[in-house]
Order: structure tokens, then sequence, then C-alpha cells
């Protein structure tokens, strides 16, 4: 559903929105393989919130010098 990995030099984040069959959507944050966020939500609004917090994190990033490594973002 939403896929997005940046990379710094040896660095790599990982975001991902993903449905999660009859209980909602789990959304996961990943920082060099090192899990940092990991939340299951079945109110839809609350996924929209984190994508909206991912879509700020990427966009400082990238004006940090992080580059998109795959993008296979779609809503």
């Amino acid at each position: 559903m939403y896929r997005l990995s940046l990379r710094s030099a040896e660095h790599v984040r990982n975001y991902t929105i993903r449905a999660v069959e009859r209980s909602g959507w789990e959304v996961t944050c990943e920082e060099d393989r090192t899990l940092r966020r990991r939340d299951h939500y079945q109110d839809w609004h609350r996924v929209e919130r984190a994508l909206a917090l991912f879509e700020r994190e990427v966009s400082a990033l990238t004006a940090a010098g992080w580059r998109v490594a795959s993008d296979d973002a779609s809503r």
C-alpha cells in the first residue's frame, strides 16, 4: 500500500504501511535494520496521520541530503 526507502551513505530507512487481513493496517519504520516503529490500527484516520508523519519526515530527510532508494508509494 505504501513503501518507501531512503538512503544516506550507509544508513537506510524503510517506511511501510500495509493492510493486514481482517485487523486493519500495520505501520512500520525501520532504520538500519532496526525496528523503530510498529503499530496496528483499525481506524483509517490514524493511518492517515501516520502517513502524514512519514511524509513530513521523508521531506525533512531529503532536504538534508537523503535519497530515495526505492519508491513504491501508492495510495
